[in-house]
């Protein structure tokens, strides 16, 4: 396996005694899938700590994406967790580097999102309105180069919404396999889960998590104005 017990762990962003929130590698699955050989399932015993057991998925972050992904270390916080993101009392920011630059600064993408199957061979999402109904916010923080770093707030949770969202309004994502201009081979995707945060008891601690940029999305986030200097400034400011 790719990675060992000692990386997977290095990856854990928060532990408590009931979550644990996983900055996930671009590239790793969550779960296993036709023509996958790798993926968080392999290496959940490395995740156990001091638990009972192994800890489940709470959500579902695509393969190529990387950052923010939490498990619940009991089957019933697993539970509590699916209900908190399907009811959407989850707060999420992504972070995307797009080709192209969104015609305003600020705004809504409301597009309803249809999955097509071709049995056996592939699947696609596509805007459609025969689709389930599919909401981003999306606000523009910096561009350069004819691209722009974008931060998106899906208040839908569908499969590649802000992937299929971001290429509706002429802005596919760097590195984006699928849904760009020209099919690109996969492993580069430019989209960060940057933030979640949640509460899984109404009388429990808040547990709020922001996941560092990954080494393939930095370039292109600098040619966008981000920095380090620009982070830290803004986690002073709250």
């Amino acid at each position: 396996m790719p990675y060992t017990a000692d990386a997977i762990r290095a990856c854990v962003l928060h532990r408590d005694t009931d979550v644990l929130v996983l900055n996930k590698p671009a590239g790793l699955a969550v779960h296993a899938a036709a023509r996958i050989e790798d993926h968080l399932g392999l290496y959940m015993d490395a995740l156990t700590f001091d638990a009972d057991g192994i800890p489940r998925l709470g959500h579902r972050l695509d393969r190529d994406t990387a950052g923010c992904l939490a498990l619940g270390r009991s089957a019933a916080a697993a539970a509590r967790l699916s209900k908190l993101f399907a009811g959407g009392w989850v707060d999420k920011s992504y972070w995307a580097v797009a080709d192209g630059i969104p015609p305003a600064e600020s705004g809504v993408i409301d597009l309803p999102l249809l999955k097509t199957v071709i049995p056996k061979v592939s699947w696609t999402i596509a805007p459609h309105p025969d689709g389930q109904p599919a909401v981003t916010e999306y606000r523009v923080l910096g561009t350069g180069g004819g691209r722009s770093w974008i931060a998106f707030t899906p208040r839908t949770g569908r499969t590649h919404q802000i992937r299929v969202h971001a290429a509706a309004i002429g802005c596919p994502l760097v590195g984006e396999p699928y849904y760009g201009p020209e099919r690109q081979p996969p492993g580069n995707l430019h989209l960060l889960a940057r933030r979640i945060a949640f509460t899984l008891e109404r009388d429990g601690p808040r547990v709020d998590v922001t996941a560092p940029v990954p080494e393939h999305m930095r370039a292109a986030l600098a040619g966008c104005g981000w920095s380090e200097e620009w982070a830290t400034a803004q986690t002073r400011l709250g």
